[in-house]
């Protein structure tokens, strides 16, 4: 694995690369404040191995990237998607296969629509299609679901910030294969290690995705090929969000992974992989 840094203006993005040049360009794009290496190292690894040059990236304002202060709209979901793109051309790469995750499947949809030239295709896990209407998502959200999450207090010290990091990635979880233990809290050693969490981070991420605007006709107007897949535990966003992206977009498939949360465990690598290299070629 090798470390670089891409500049988009004044941001500075950091990226990791998994596998060598060969390889077709496949970009992984994380959730909601969520750092990069929430994409398990064997999990990239694994895709390395099927074919794939693999890049996980921090968002602004998440890990080693800049960050920014205040509590109201810092920037656009247009900047974070210039930030993908910067990342793209600090690689060398014209266009790349994406993978998102939640959010990041969200921002993966923005680019095929705004940027189609830069995406050969799009895999987005655990996501909501873009309605750039946020009242339309809660139709897709299970209640009480994240909002469980809302209720809990952790105070400021490395312990409580440390808890707070594992019940979040802990919730996020199936229940029939949860995530590791040991993986679970090696993550939040390493993310307090990276960047104690700003609480206003993720309100500033939400507040660029509640005021961003959708083209017109939407994901429709998307035609790359989209593979949504959706855990059947998921317990943030309900599976009805993946198959509304398949029926929406021009050439989308949905499928269901039984067993699988929000967040995934080893015991479902070998399928992802596989759904991911038949379907990004």
């Amino acid at each position: 694995m090798d470390s670089a840094t891409a500049r988009n203006g004044d941001v500075e993005i950091a990226y990791e690369v998994f596998g060598t040049s060969e390889g077709s360009p496949l970009l992984l794009v994380s959730g909601m404040d969520g750092q990069m290496i929430g994409w398990p190292d064997g999990f990239c690894l694994a895709l390395a191995a099927a074919g794939y040059q693999v890049v996980r990236y921090d968002h602004r304002d998440a890990g080693l990237s800049t960050h920014f202060t205040g509590r109201k709209r810092a920037y656009e979901v247009t900047d974070m998607l210039d930030d993908m793109l910067a990342v793209q051309d600090s690689m060398g790469w014209t266009s790349a296969h994406l993978v998102g995750l939640s959010m990041g499947g969200g921002l993966a949809q923005f680019a095929a629509l705004l940027r189609p030239e830069r995406v050969k295709t799009l895999t987005l896990i655990g996501a909501a299609p873009q309605y750039g209407n946020q009242l339309r998502l809660f139709r897709h959200i299970r209640f009480p679901g994240p909002f469980k999450m809302a209720f809990h207090r952790y105070g400021k010290s490395r312990d409580e910030q440390k808890r707070m990091l594992m019940d979040i990635t802990r919730f996020s979880g199936g229940k029939s294969l949860p995530l590791e233990e040991d993986w679970i809290e090696e993550i939040a050693e390493e993310c307090l290690r990276r960047r104690r969490p700003d609480p206003h981070s993720r309100a500033r991420q939400l507040a660029a995705s509640r005021a961003a605007k959708m083209p017109k006709g939407g994901i429709g107007q998307i035609t790359q090929p989209v593979l949504a897949i959706h855990g059947d535990e998921d317990p943030i966003v309900r599976p009805s969000a993946g198959r509304a992206i398949a029926r929406t977009v021009q050439d989308g498939t949905f499928v269901l992974v039984h067993r699988m949360g929000h967040l995934f465990s080893p015991p479902l690598w070998p399928e992802l992989v596989d759904r991911i290299t038949r379907h990004a070629r």
